[in-house]
């Protein structure tokens, strides 16, 4: 929402032995602690930074090659870090200009390519893209109107991607490319108006989504979360930002702390799962989850709730599920309707990503801490989506 100050979650520092120190570009690189087997539980890879740590990108390598993951990660104070090998080593990377800025959001497409995304009041929202892996940097969009907000972006591919803003004269704000280059405000005659401080949260860069639909096969749908004092809705636009519905969803409202703070599009058939809560009462367990079986047109609260405020969902494997916040992690085994604590705390953000055996889940935080997790496809195969109502 529009306060940056309101934006910054109490984070519980998770602490582990053998840690790795991230050194800055150039300088001499430290080994991260042993990748885990299969099911092993969660390994800190790296931690001990002065930074929260909010954007998360994962790229696993195409389809039939071989190789390891490359990891992205950004977050406040200007910190942005990548590992080419699979988390062993980490860098940190420079971006001019951006010393001081919290970089909510970022996303990666190989070791070269990735964007990030600052958020902030005005000209503090920035975005920048690299093309030579953090070596050079340039600047392609920014605002100067004091309301603007960049909350997140996402992408499909490094061609198309889309960012949100909080709203801006009583609208929220879409900015687009479809060039990897240039970016654009979308017209806003076709967004409705947004409520009385309703806005979009900026606490783990997935409160929108860019997806393909089942009807048109091409990345051209777009949805996002928003929150505050009169409900959480959920926003959905067919045609890349041109119209757009809304949905109100039972999930926590009342206050501007309170709403969605993560939207999950499970399947093409329209399943959506989304989590959030209160950050401002995090123990309070009530209306964190929901979900939808009919693209996103009702929204169900979920039979068993997380047990407090997550900011992030990803998808681990089939029917699997999990979130993540500040103060703890949820698990659901179908589709979202269920959820049970695990043992993982004081991370803002998840990503996942599927690769051959089963799929790696990693998740960032408080002090730098970034974890890695491994599901292994005979955990998490074949399971029916049973609680999605």
């Amino acid at each position: 929402m529009a306060r940056l100050e309101g934006r910054r979650v109490a984070a519980a520092l998770f602490v582990c032995a053998a840690l790795t120190v991230v050194g800055v570009r150039g300088a001499a690189r430290q080994s991260a602690s042993p990748v885990p087997k299969a099911d092993a539980g969660w390994s800190v890879m790296t931690s001990g930074i002065d930074t929260n740590l909010r954007g998360l990108s994962v790229v696993a390598p195409p389809r039939g090659a071989t190789g390891a993951l490359v990891i992205w990660a950004s977050g406040s104070n200007g910190v942005v870090l990548k590992s080419i090998d699979g988390g062993k080593n980490w860098e940190r990377i420079a971006v001019p200009g951006g010393e001081e800025l919290d970089f909510r959001g970022v996303r990666a497409f190989s070791s070269a390519a990735a964007y990030v995304m600052s958020s902030g009041s005005g000209d503090k929202s920035k975005i920048f893209k690299t093309t030579d892996g953090g070596a050079t940097w340039k600047m392609q969009f920014t605002d100067t109107r004091p309301a603007f907000f960049l909350d997140a972006i996402a992408c499909d591919g490094e061609m198309r991607c889309v960012a949100l803003s909080d709203p801006v004269d009583g609208k929220f704000v879409i900015v687009r490319t479809t060039d990897g280059e240039t970016w654009q405000i979308a017209l806003s005659a076709n967004m409705p108006d947004a409520q009385k401080d309703e806005g979009a949260f900026a606490a783990s860069n997935s409160s929108l989504a860019i997806f393909r639909s089942a009807k048109r096969g091409d990345a051209r749908s777009l949805a996002f979360a928003t929150g505050g004092p009169n409900g959480a809705r959920v926003f959905q636009s067919p045609d890349f930002g041109e119209t757009w519905t809304t949905t109100e969803t039972p999930l926590a409202g009342g206050s501007g702390a309170a709403g969605i703070f993560s939207l999950l599009r499970l399947s093409s058939n329209g399943e959506f799962v989304i989590v959030g809560g209160d950050y401002k009462n995090p123990t309070n367990a009530e209306r964190t989850a929901a979900i939808s079986s009919d693209g996103g047109k009702k929204f169900t609260l979920a039979s068993t709730q997380p047990a407090g405020y997550r900011s992030s969902v990803a998808s681990v494997g089939g029917a699997g599920l999990l979130a993540v916040g500040p103060g703890g992690a949820d698990e659901s085994e179908d589709g979202g309707d269920h959820w049970k604590p695990v043992e993982l705390t004081g991370m803002n953000v998840l990503a996942s990503v599927p690769v051959r055996g089963g799929v790696e889940i990693w998740a960032a935080g408080a002090k730098g801490t970034i974890e890695r997790s491994f599901k292994a496809a005979t955990a998490t195969a074949n399971r029916k989506r049973s609680g999605v109502k």
